[in-house]
């Protein structure tokens, strides 16, 4: 992960906490940024206007939203009338899993750093403080990086584009310690999945646990509005 001030990355911008600090790395990198994010309508929405916050402070080149409505599939709690559960992390996939999403998105993101010329994409997948998504995993990534080299152009005349995962095996803790030496601000980011109606995190749902846990065990003041605390 060598930065260049000629070069340029596409980061995978959802607005939370993981994709800002992946996006604030690759700005540390010395690559200058074009922000994607996917409104896919997602029940909490309000990630895409943290993600507009985030991709300001990143001084992002340009920031594109795009539209990709997968309430038109269902299959998870976040695009379809599906509770979000409250109980805690477990051991087994959870209904807020969307199916194939990085798949899909990452596969938008790889279509965008082809046309753009960009040498990087970065995204803030995690696979130890995480909910079990299985693509999240580093297994996935390597095996999209592979499909990325075969399937451009840009791949197959040798300048494939590179997946980079910086936050791949740190913890919650690492992330957030991360956020705080890059000068990112934390509370601008959104974690929630099931925010209420006054614009709160809920404090309940697994990414609002994990984010909780990360600020507790980094010993770093946690700037989030829970409606429960976690």
């Amino acid at each position: 992960m060598v930065g260049n001030d000629k070069k340029f990355a596409v980061v995978l911008l959802s607005g939370g906490l993981d994709s800002m600090v992946a996006g604030g790395l690759a700005r540390e990198a010395g690559y200058r940024i074009l922000a994607l994010s996917i409104d896919y309508n997602q029940r909490h929405r309000v990630e895409l206007r943290a993600a507009e916050r985030v991709a300001r402070a990143l001084n992002a080149m340009r920031h594109i939203v795009l539209p990709l409505d997968l309430t038109a599939f269902g299959g998870s709690a976040l695009t379809a009338d599906i509770d979000v559960p409250k109980d805690g992390v477990g051991d087994e996939i959870p209904v807020t899993y969307v199916p194939a999403r990085n798949t899909i998105f990452l596969s938008l993101t790889l279509g965008l750093a082809e046309v753009a010329g960009a040498s990087d994409i970065f995204i803030g997948v995690n696979a130890l403080d995480y909910s079990g998504y299985p693509d999240c995993r580093p297994e996935f990534i390597d095996a999209f990086q592979t499909m990325a080299a075969l399937a451009t152009k840009a791949g197959v005349e040798g300048h494939a584009i590179r997946i980079n995962t910086p936050l791949q095996y740190m913890s919650k803790a690492d992330i957030v310690r991360e956020a705080h030496r890059l000068g990112l601000d934390a509370g601008i980011s959104w974690s929630c999945y099931d925010p209420t109606p006054d614009g709160k995190h809920c404090g309940l749902c697994d990414s609002c646990r994990l984010r909780a846990k990360g600020f507790a065990e980094a010993g770093l003041p946690d700037p989030t509005i829970y409606a429960t605390r976690p």
